[in-house]
């Protein structure tokens, strides 16, 4: 199988402190568009997950990813209490008892991986980018969803990656490499943004300016963070040009995981996001288990 240089690495993890026999176990199932995730909590403590690259029968993802995330436990399907779905592939999770939508199960999730001081969440998956804004009291207040221009953005990335082979793990850091950003290719269109950025590997005549291979990246995943930075805009206005941003920001999905993307974000809104050891991308499948409970 040829390698896929854009695909984060699969990973899953079951604790051996704790005993899952006699305690309320939820499960939650995000299946997206390129990967799937699946979250186990005994009486709302983290006992197991799975993070795994989606094939082409959901259903088929569904039952992997959850088998994953119990896989030496010796937990079975029939001992789960409550398993619910999220993802743009929610309906083909056959053994979920209930599904639930993706704003509020990454707002849960969000201020689970990153704590309660969230208010403000950035969603960024491989087909859509969500920003969330939350009340105190972990509620949905308001959300926006990106436009059909902006569809595409983690898959884009990863078709950019398999084109030039470079890791997506490298992609982020490498970008960072630059004393100043140059000018972003096509804020547009992320399809656009993908084909302008190789016609700057294109022959040196051929280019508009002479660009090294870390500025070209840069140059790709600014417009990346800018059309996402716009997306925001639209859900915390103020003046002209600034954006507010309530309490603490917290980044879920795939692109959280590249700080080519989120550096740039925080940059521009002049914030930094909340930190956590947990996977940014198992934030749905979180938010769904404790919906659950």
């Amino acid at each position: 199988m040829a390698r896929e240089y854009g695909k984060w690495p699969e990973s899953s993890w079951v604790s051996t402190d704790l005993n899952w026999k006699g305690a309320k176990i939820t499960a939650g199932v995000d299946i997206g568009t390129t990967s799937a995730q699946a979250v186990i909590l005994c009486d709302g403590e983290l006992f197991g997950y799975a993070n795994i690259h989606a094939g082409v029968n959901f259903e088929q993802t569904a039952r992997d990813v959850i088998d994953a995330a119990m896989k030496g436990s010796g937990m079975t399907l029939s001992d789960i209490d409550v398993i619910c779905g999220t993802g743009f592939g929610k309906k083909n999770i056959t053994f979920a008892s209930q599904t639930f939508d993706e704003v509020h199960c990454h707002a849960k999730g969000a201020r689970y991986i990153y704590g309660p001081e969230v208010r403000t969440v950035i969603d960024m998956g491989g087909q859509t980018v969500k920003a969330i804004r939350l009340f105190e009291w972990d509620r949905v207040r308001d959300f926006m969803l990106g436009d059909k221009c902006s569809t595409g953005a983690g898959r884009n990335i990863e078709v950019l990656c398999d084109l030039l082979h470079i890791d997506v793990t490298e992609i982020g850091p490498k970008s960072l490499e630059v004393e100043k950003d140059p000018e972003p290719v096509s804020t547009t269109c992320y399809a656009f943004a993908t084909t302008e950025t190789l016609g700057l590997f294109g022959r040196p005549e051929f280019r508009s300016e002479k660009l090294s291979e870390s500025e070209i990246y840069a140059s790709y995943l600014f417009a990346v963070a800018w059309r996402i930075i716009g997306i925001v805009g639209r859900l915390c206005p103020l003046d002209v040009g600034e954006i507010e941003i309530d309490g603490s920001l917290a980044f879920t999905g795939g692109l959280a995981k590249n700080p080519g993307v989120t550096t740039r974000i925080e940059r521009e809104l002049g914030v930094t996001a909340a930190k956590s050891n947990i996977d940014p991308m198992l934030a749905g499948a979180i938010g769904a288990a404790l919906l659950g409970m």
